[in-house]
């Protein structure tokens, strides 16, 4: 029996993710189509929150399988400075839960004035931002009431995966999409004791976030997570810039969260492990590597044999059960953080 929101809707996101996969296939291939049949020159994407998490995961998608030039804009440039770039010849993409907020709308209504291709995915396509697009995706994620996402998160990861899959038309691709409601079922059934494993740091002060490659939006949306539910400093990085410097701080207080599932192995990842280990920091591993969990202080464990371009949708669950379990133990009420509202409307 789940005891909070928050908790149940970490469950639904199988449900969520096959209601997407059954219903949304026909739109995004229509959605291809109509985009395949002018070149693009470039792409934005435009988010806020966790769906600019999900952006960070288009960005590496789309540059990796559809070899786009991707950028994440920059929405205060045209609400705040009014110096709106050249669209012309982009696909612009807005990606919100609510669709709502004024400065992702103003990104796409300007992208869509320059004749730019748009598209919105959102959970309510009826809301400014999805009247806004020339196109739009439905999460079909359904009412999410806990302030901090989770399915919204995952099926805006999906939406993605599914443009990038029907824009390479690939069938293979399609397949392993199928096989994501189950991926997560298992995901979640591994983890059951992961929010009990969490509540031992509840003392702690912060926490540190470390993945690379698609991924990286991984490590960002675990982070967030821990931050809003947990009123706790969580700090995302790719492990080839935490070695930059940032290296400084680990230390036997700090837990570092390593995020590696696949069989794609980053040396700089490895470097990072190294490091937390001979500064005798508390390590903490999303992974499906047996090795890798062997080593970890405590490892949450993923269905081996994703494939790596779908490993965040999985590898963002255990992310959320232990941010779910550190909230509980240090007394948060992770359904509705202190000073959070489930529409943030920023210009």
């Amino acid at each position: 029996m789940t005891r909070t929101l928050f908790e149940a809707e970490i469950r639904e996101q199988p449900a969520a993710l096959r209601r997407l996969l059954d219903e949304g296939r026909r739109p995004v291939d229509q959605i291809a189509a109509a985009l395949s049949r002018s070149a693009r020159q470039f792409t934005v994407i435009a988010a806020r929150g966790s769906s600019d998490n999900a952006a960070r995961y288009g960005q590496y998608l789309f540059g990796i399988r559809n070899q786009m030039v991707v950028a994440l804009a920059a929405p205060s440039l045209y609400t705040q400075y009014e110096a709106v770039p050249r669209l012309e010849g982009a696909l612009v993409i807005g990606i919100s839960q609510s669709g709502q907020s004024p400065d992702i709308v103003a990104v796409v209504r300007s992208g869509r004035s320059q004749g730019a291709a748009t598209v919105a995915i959102t959970n309510d396509p009826a809301s400014p931002l999805g009247a806004a697009a020339e196109h739009v995706i439905p999460l079909l994620a359904g009412s999410e009431r806990a302030v901090a996402a989770t399915k919204t998160y995952t099926t805006q990861l999906l939406a993605l995966a599914m443009l990038s899959a029907a824009l390479r038309g690939e069938e293979a691709a399609w397949d392993e999409l199928q096989a994501l409601p189950d991926a997560l079922n298992g995901t979640i059934a591994d983890n059951e004791m992961t929010p009990a494993l969490a509540s031992r740091f509840r003392d702690r002060t912060g926490l540190v976030t470390v993945a690379r490659g698609y991924n990286y939006s991984t490590a960002f949306e675990i982070a967030l997570k821990v931050t809003e539910t947990c009123s706790l400093p969580a700090v995302a990085y790719s492990s080839a810039d935490l070695l930059h410097g940032p290296t400084a701080m680990l230390d036997p207080e700090l837990p570092v969260m390593l995020v590696a599932p696949g069989a794609r192995e980053f040396p700089d990842l490895e470097q990072v492990e190294r490091l937390a280990r001979e500064r005798e920091a508390p390590l903490i591993a999303i992974s499906d590597r047996p090795a890798l969990l062997e080593r970890a202080d405590v490892a949450l464990r993923l269905p081996a044999g994703a494939p790596e371009w779908l490993t965040p949708l999985a590898a963002v669950v255990p992310g959320q059960l232990f941010a779910l379990g550190l909230s509980l133990a240090r007394g948060k009420h992770p359904d509705a953080p202190r000073g959070l509202a489930k529409v943030t409307l920023t210009r």
